[in-house]
């Protein structure tokens, strides 16, 4: 797509990138790192009066990102498994990343032919939440993304008065008119702690959940040093101008139909309250909820132009001395819902905005530039996306059914039910946390700082800081015990699960798996049993599935089969040994094992491996000693029992059992013993296991390995059968005859094999590259290259995601290698075999995505290649003057240089870079 102006002038682009006005001299020195960073702040006038920076002058845009995504993390094992209907990535939130999250990190601004011009971090312009859950989860997948957010947040502030980009956000997203004044309290200070940590710095704002708000909620908020929140225009009530000496009493208009002037802040006074009291009021800002609207569900996004065009519709034409443009939406609309409007925003926050003399701002530094003058009275309760105040989340109100014929009237009994759980809950916390804190309810709202960092330092340091006495190592597994039960029952109230048509959706059975766990430490800490009254209310919620007709019978079927114990991890541990070596301590998730001992024997196609474990929660810090044995008795047949450890003598016994079972080569009658073993000692319990039990990542894996020597056979088979029919299948085409489906899959299978042979290969011998690509290297682009040939005249599709991901890294290590050894002696080889290997992608047809590469040329680019580029014009001097040997000499090194600098700017523009005015440089 091109968000460049369809006939832009050299002068519109050349603010973006490597493409100075070819009219005009070099930029000055300090301007170069605008030119080649495209990041140059817009509005970067001169500090004086009519700066719009500093005095509250003429128009203001502020396009709000609301990033969220639900907590999808297993509650037993603190991390996202495999989901299917991601594919093909990991998970969602993977997926999304992909779509989203890093694109806005390093938005490209195209020219018109779509070479890049500028990568642009858009969270340096947008004003933006992210939701704490998913902030986690990008610092611990993509530092490099998440380390993107932070700086662009400390670069706003630095281009907007101290004022920051970001605010915070409720923590896990509830709905808080439906919660308890606790809940709302905790949900705050969660969620401005989480903003603290991440960002170093107090939040200004705060995002409510769907913005959901109610009077309560907002003298919440002012209690906790929030100084403004983000509202639909349509939860405003009437509004009016502030009281003044000379008019104490002005009048109230009416803007209950989405007509309040979204273009200023208001002054929202509590109830009975007066600007005199201190912490009486919060400012609110309204989103223009028409330009919202079309940014999610027309084509607003599809261009700078029209984006800009959209905005401009609500500037007014009163000749106010200022206004504010504030649009808001969900952040996955730029990327993930609409693909590549990260462009668009890109180019119109450094050129369209710009161009009409708008300021990009946040709310936060609008308001400290203009105070409100109006005050505004909202409706009772209200959210941006019921028109029901907050039924949504609790009532059959129709909406999320999409049109359809099912009905909400599960909503009722599940927020009911709920809240039964929850009031038991906090007997339980209050009964059982008074014994171990000075405080529980303050220990609930520290703990936040704990599920940030769960390191025995930092436990150590929150249980010193709130405990009633020094406590016994089981009084701390109770105490986390606790604050894991409520912490279960916030993320339980989660906004998703009643958000659509049915209970039986992945939303609503996260939800649920929240609350069964927090039932399960209910248990364990005061051995209360509320299952059983939890279903029965459970079951007066209907579903609109057949086969699962209540609430109920989702919990039985989708909720209890997904829970964990110590024992399963085990178990998981014990098959997964068989395939992994694993250490004397190791981590399964958020548990630490601890091999006490471990044994294994093979006899034919079986192996036995028998062992002793502890294994310990990095969460509650419970621990357990448990005895394993596990009978791999070939392809995907796995037998495993699991027992408490009850001495050294019995485990012996049983070790000695199993292995002489083994003797008898018989699985059938190991098998036997195992069971008879375990079972032996009615003192405890034990349990059987299958693949079938491992945790799915590990199940995917170990599957992956024990198809492999089954997918080599058949790649053998493969390569064979087109070998044996080469020519066979070239008569085909050449005869422009249907090939036989068999030999064409043959053909694909076989070369998609050598491909990736080849790769591996190139991968190998990527090593010391300043000595030259090495013989196998060159031999292994000589294949590539015929490999593509072949392809090309068996009309072979390789789309090969593992080729395309290889050939992809292959790339950017060598560019990096490149750039940052600009060693002239080998550099025109290494820049050769690059561009082979660019070429080798395309000719084999990959989807070759060449972003990373790009980043890194950008990034090197005013580092590397700029000043050899400055030194080159400056140097480049005539040479009649002097003696012709010392000529000649000078003639030819400044020959040898521009030849270098020329070919690593065609290398620039084979990846896709803008480069065209330093290239005319060397025509």
């Amino acid at each position: 797509m091109t968000l460049a102006p369809e006939s832009p002038t050299s002068g519109t682009v050349s603010s973006l990138g490597f493409l100075p006005d070819s009219s005009s001299a070099l930029p000055m020195e300090e301007d170069r790192r605008s030119y080649l960073t495209a990041i140059a702040p817009p509005n970067s006038a001169p500090e004086d009066a009519s700066n719009p920076l500093q005095t509250a002058n003429g128009i203001y845009v502020t396009i709000h990102g609301h990033f969220y995504q639900p907590p999808r993390e297993n509650p037993y094992l603190d991390a996202i498994e495999r989901q299917p209907s991601a594919m093909p990535f990991h998970d969602w939130n993977e997926r999304i990343y992909y779509e989203c999250y890093r694109p806005n990190a390093f938005a490209r601004v195209l020219d018109d032919q779509g070479q890049v011009l500028g990568i642009v971090n858009n969270f340096e312009y947008l004003s933006f939440n992210i939701g704490p859950t998913l902030m986690s989860w990008l610092e611990r997948h993509d530092p490099q993304t998440y380390q993107r957010i932070l700086e662009a947040d400390h670069k706003s502030a630095a281009r907007l008065q101290g004022h920051g980009n970001a605010i915070a956000q409720v923590y896990n997203h509830i709905i808080l008119p439906l919660a308890n004044q606790r809940d709302k309290t905790t949900q705050i200070r969660w969620g401005l702690a989480d903003f603290r940590t991440h960002f170093g710095r107090d939040a200004e704002g705060m995002w409510l959940a769907e913005t959901a708000v109610d009077y309560p909620t907002l003298e919440a908020l002012i209690q906790e040093g929030i100084r403004f929140t983000i509202l639909a225009p349509s939860q405003a009530l009437r509004c009016r101008p502030l009281p003044t000496a000379e008019d104490p009493n002005p009048q109230w208009h009416e803007v209950g139909g989405n007509q309040i002037d979204p273009t200023r802040p208001y002054r929202c006074f509590l109830r009975g309250k007066t600007d005199a009291e201190p912490g009486s009021y919060i400012d609110i800002f309204f989103y223009d909820g028409p330009i919202s609207r079309d940014m999610g569900f027309n084509d607003v996004l599809s261009h700078s132009q029209h984006l800009a065009g959209r905005l401009g519709q609500a500037v007014r034409g009163d000749h106010r001395p200022t206004q504010l443009i504030a649009v808001a939406t969900d952040g996955e609309t730029f990327g993930h819902h609409k693909s590549g409007t990260e462009k668009t925003l890109a180019y119109a926050f450094l050129e369209e905005f710009p161009r009409r003399n708008w300021t990009v701002t946040n709310f936060a530094h609008y308001l400290s530039l203009s105070q409100p003058t109006w005050e505004v009275e909202l409706k009772p309760v209200t959210a941006w996306s019921c028109a029901h105040g907050v039924d949504r989340w609790q009532d059959n109100c129709g909406c999320g059914g999409e049109g359809g014929h099912w009905h909400q009237q599960w909503r009722r009994p599940l927020r009911d039910t709920l809240d039964w759980l929850r009031d038991q809950l906090i007997k339980v916390f209050e009964e059982q946390g008074k014994l171990l804190f000075k405080d529980p309810w303050a220990a609930r709202d520290a703990y936040v700082q704990v599920v940030g960092d769960r390191s025995p330092e930092s436990v150590e340091q929150f249980l010193a800081q709130h405990r009633s006495h020094k406590l016994t190592p089981s009084e701390q597994v109770d105490a986390l015990r606790l604050l894991e039960m409520q912490r279960h029952a916030l993320l339980m109230y989660t906004s998703c699960g009643w958000f659509f048509e049915e209970l039986s959706r992945p939303e609503g059975v996260q939800i649920l798996r929240y609350a069964a766990r927090a039932l399960e430490l209910a248990g364990d800490v005061a051995g209360v049993q509320l299952e059983k009254s939890f279903l029965k209310r459970l079951g007066q919620a209907p579903s609109n599935v057949d086969c699962f007709k209540t609430g109920a019978e989702v919990y039985r079927q989708l909720v209890i089969p997904a829970q964990i114990s110590l024992e399963q991890v085990t178990a998981h541990y014990a098959i997964s040994s068989l395939f992994t070596a694993y250490p004397a301590e190791h981590r399964v998730y958020c548990y630490t094992t601890h091999q006490l001992d471990y044994q294994l024997q093979r006899l034919g196609a079986l192996t036995l491996a028998v062992g002793q474990l502890q294994i310990v929660s990095d969460i509650t810090r419970e621990t357990a000693t448990l005895i394993f044995a596990v009978l791999h008795l070939g392809g995907w047949d796995f037998h495993c029992c699991v027992q408490s450890f009850t001495g050294r003598r019995d485990y012996n016994r049983i070790k000695d059992v199993l292995f002489n079972s083994l003797q008898q080569a018989s699985a059938a009658y190991s098998i036997g013993i195992m069971n008879q073993t375990f079972a032996g000692n009615s003192d405890f319990q034990s349990h059987t296991y299958s693949l079938q039990n491992l945790f799915g990542e590990e199940r995917h894996r170990i599957r992956q390995l024990l198809t492999q020597e089954t997918l080599t056979r058949l790649n053998h088979l493969y390569t064979q059968v087109y070998r044996d029919n080469y020519g066979v299948l070239m008569a085909f085409h050449q005869d422009q005859m249907l090939v036989p489906h068999e030999l064409q899959v043959a053909a694909e299978i076989a070369l998609g094999q050598r491909v990736l042979t080849a790769l591996k290969v190139l991968e190998q011998e990527l090593g010391d590259l300043g000595s030259g690509m090495s013989l196998g290297g060159m031999s292994a682009l000589k294949e590539l290259g015929a490999i593509a040939t072949e392809a090309s005249h068996l009309r072979c599709h390789l789309n090969h995601r593992e080729a395309q991901q290889t050939l992809e890294r292959l790339i950017v290590r060598s560019l990096y290698h490149l750039l940052h050894n600009l060693d002239a002696t080998h550099a025109n080889l290494e820049m050769q075999y690059l561009e082979r290997l660019i070429e080798s992608g395309y000719n084999l047809n990959l989807p070759l995505s060449l972003e990373r590469a790009q980043e890194v040329y950008f990034n090197c680019f005013p580092g590397q290649i700029l000043p050899r580029l400055l030194n080159f014009q400056q140097q480049t001097t005539p040479t009649l003057d002097l003696p012709s040997v010392a000529a000649d000499r000078c003639a030819t090194s400044q020959k040898l240089e521009a030849n270098f600098l020329r070919q690593l700017l065609l290398l620039g523009q084979k990846l896709g870079v803008n480069v065209n005015f330093w290239l005319q440089q060397f025509a």
